[in-house]
């Protein structure tokens, strides 16, 4: 029996189409030459050889044509699929073999899918890494994902800084606010959560309304003490606490705590006062009796000792803007700060209160020194033109636009000055500085539009000029 693929109707296999079997030529008279120019008849059993042998599988029949009797049955059995309009296998195989196609994805999507797989594999990779970036922008800048990476401990560390914002002073107790006092604090509460809320900060807004806290006196700006050891138990994971006045603005929002002064402590601050020392204090101890640190004008140099950062001005210390560390140092130094004989004995000498307190107990204790440190005023606690000097280029202390200043305190603006103007122009002017290159663009063409339909400035003042000298 021959091992044909397909049984041969015919005795011992082979089959009768002329050309295939040995014995019989094509009916074509042609005749194609071999290499040496004789004929080459091909006969069935050598083609079927030499398939086998490219092929690589032996051929195979089965006994009694098993297939061939029970072909229908079988393929009736198989599960069919619906190819859809393209039913024939060949004609899926021809158009559908390594190529993106747009028949499974339905609409704008599937021509989208269609487009994107003719590109090229570089471009297609391209293309892939610019949609990564963009969602990762998305995620970090847009989404709430930014706020929990920067007020992570371990990450951004935005849970280690509380702002305080003293809010309300004095209002409805000592005098009642009108609509501008009432703008200052609505703008200044504005900033501080706008500035907490982008760098993943705890914002305590502290209503500074003035109590009696004693039958005897009346201590309103003595509250601050009291207030930031409420604020310790309020946030007992965090560890600086910013404190700030309510006529202060925050200038540069970009600016982090982190970049802007605690990544290098030991850079933007200095522990010996006789950097700037508008007090006058003896510095440092020299008594025999203090141990190495007291009697060193830096203490022991590690930023790690710094408990309390404070900004001096033209008068010596200023509250407006400072920082404490929760520490149990701190802890003594509040009770002290904060102890009532001593204020019942000095407080008709102190005329700036608890901050005339504090430089008494700088001055008078050398366990207090060596943990206090100094920043410059323009790094936390600008002025305006008119505080500390009316001309204001005090270059130590005035606000410098051009140097990007992060913070400015109004203090002072009650006594003489326009609190409510200074506050307006510094926001104008922050909100200047800050702006995106979009806004940017835009103020220059409105800027230029400006100019191309009222002329240039001196036309401009020619003008009125003339009208003048023609109305008198």
């Amino acid at each position: 029996m021959s091992l044909s693929r397909s049984p041969s109707p015919l005795p011992g296999g082979g089959w009768s189409t002329p050309g295939l079997t040995s014995g019989q030529s094509s009916p074509t008279k042609r005749n194609y030459g071999g290499h040496n120019g004789n004929a080459n008849i091909v006969s069935w059993a050598s083609a079927k050889a030499k398939s086998d042998s490219v092929n690589g599988y032996p051929s195979f029949s089965t006994r009694g044509n098993f297939f061939g009797r029970h072909a229908r049955k079988l393929s009736h059995s198989l599960p069919s699929f619906n190819l859809g309009r393209r039913k024939s296998y060949a004609e899926k195989e021809k158009l559908g073999r390594g190529r993106w196609s747009s028949i499974r994805i339905p609409g704008i999507l599937g021509q989208i899918a269609t487009r994107f797989g003719r590109v090229g594999r570089r471009t297609r990779l391209r293309l892939l890494l610019i949609l990564g970036f963009t969602l990762a922008a998305i995620l970090f800048y847009v989404s709430p994902l930014l706020y929990v990476w920067r007020r992570t401990s371990f990450l951004g560390g935005g849970s280690k800084f509380v702002v305080i914002l003293a809010s309300n002073q004095g209002g409805g107790v000592m005098e009642w606010k009108g609509p501008r006092e009432w703008a200052i604090e609505r703008d200044s509460v504005k900033n501080k959560k706008a500035y907490a809320k982008r760098w993943g900060y705890d914002l305590d807004i502290v209503d500074m309304t003035t109590k009696k806290r004693y039958a005897h006196e009346w201590r309103e700006s003595w509250e601050k003490v009291d207030t930031i050891r409420t604020a310790f138990r309020k946030y007992p994971r965090a560890e600086w606490f910013w404190w700030l006045d309510l006529n202060t603005f925050i200038m540069e929002p970009s600016y982090s705590l982190q970049s802007h002064i605690f990544n290098q402590l030991s850079k933007n601050t200095y522990r010996d006062i006789n950097h700037y020392n508008p007090l006058n204090i003896s510095h440092p101890f020299t008594q025999l009796y203090l141990d190495e640190v007291s009697r060193s004008p830096v203490g022991d140099g590690k930023p790690e000792s710094i408990n309390l950062i404070i900004p001096q001005d033209c008068a010596g210390f200023n509250l407006g803007s400072f920082f404490i560390r929760r520490s149990e140092w701190t802890d003594r130094l509040l009770d002290i700060w904060w102890d009532p004989v001593a204020y019942e004995q000095r407080h008709m000498e102190w005329e700036h209160k608890e901050q005339d307190a504090l430089e008494y107990l700088y001055a008078s204790h050398p366990w207090i020194r060596s943990h206090v440190a100094f920043i410059a005023q323009r790094k936390i606690n600008s002025f305006p033109t008119g505080a500390c000097d009316e001309n204001g280029q005090d270059p130590h202390i005035h606000y410098n636009a051009e140097d990007r200043d992060f913070n400015v305190n109004m203090a002072g603006c009650e006594w003489g000055r326009d609190c409510w103007g200074e506050m307006y122009s510094f926001r104008q002017l922050s909100n200047q500085l800050n702006r995106n290159p979009w806004e940017k663009f835009k103020d220059a063409v409105s800027d230029k539009a400006k100019k191309l339909w009222n002329g240039p400035p001196e036309v401009k003042k020619e003008e009125e000029t003339g009208k003048d000298k023609s109305g008198n």
